[in-house]
């Protein structure tokens, strides 16, 4: 392990993913890039965060478009070495709709997003990973898109979420030595996108995907996970 941590956390505007920058400083990180769709969202989170050991730096990033995830690439590399901690938090849920009712631009709107937008991220980090022989990617899934326990309605969360995890599946199969790549169910947490009544908090929410996200070298890769114990895919 490096003595010095870089993480970069997609979605990190508020939330989970702004949770999941607060604990993973809090556990060592030396420098978190916390990134969302715009300067505004950026700029509120970094705020938030002053006062946290380590760094949080603010890059603004849509991962469902190519050429602003090799932007920020561009800027990542121009000012550090490495990338050692890469969080696919990024999400949208496209409401409840069943699926006789649902739209496939909206189903497609949603893979490009929930699903190609953390492959656009791995794409870039994992051949440096590789390289380095060290790297935790942690894809933040849901119970959602379990094949064994999958259910009706939310058709594009769920379709995109379940691609997701086989994106999942295929990167931990070329991940190198030391590389570890997981899936995370954070459960239903109390955010903007889970609603009030949710019965799991955002650091309880959160822990489960730092633990992916700071696993020792004997941890395990290529597997689903919540609260850290393996969930059916």
């Amino acid at each position: 392990m490096p003595n010095s941590l870089i993480a970069v956390v997609t979605g990190a505007g508020r939330g989970l993913g702004l949770e999941t920058c607060r604990q993973l400083l809090a556990r060592g990180m030396t420098v978190v890039a916390v990134t969302a769709r715009t300067a505004t969202a950026v700029e509120q989170a970094v705020g938030q965060l002053e006062g946290e050991a380590g760094e949080a730096i603010g890059e603004v990033l849509d991962i469902a478009d190519d050429e602003s995830v090799e932007d920020f690439f561009e800027r990542f590399r121009s000012r550090h070495d490495r990338l050692d901690v890469l969080v696919n938090n990024a999400a949208r849920v496209y409401g409840r709709a069943s699926f006789a009712s649902v739209s496939t631009d909206t189903i497609l709107d949603a893979v490009n997003n929930n699903a190609l937008g953390a492959l656009r991220m791995i794409q870039r980090a994992l051949p440096a990973m590789n390289r380095n022989r060290y790297g935790r990617i942690v894809n933040v899934s849901t119970g959602m898109s379990s094949l064994s326990n999958m259910g009706g309605g939310s058709v594009p969360y769920r379709v995109s979420k379940t691609a997701l995890n086989a994106i999942t599946r295929i990167a931990h199969a070329e991940a190198g030595r030391n590389v570890k790549v997981n899936s995370v169910c954070p459960g239903w947490v109390r955010t903007d996108m889970g609603g009030s009544s949710a019965p799991r908090s955002l650091a309880k929410g959160a822990a489960g995907i730092v633990w992916a996200a700071t696993l020792p070298d004997d941890g395990p890769s290529g597997g689903f996970f919540r609260d850290g114990k393996p969930v059916g895919w």
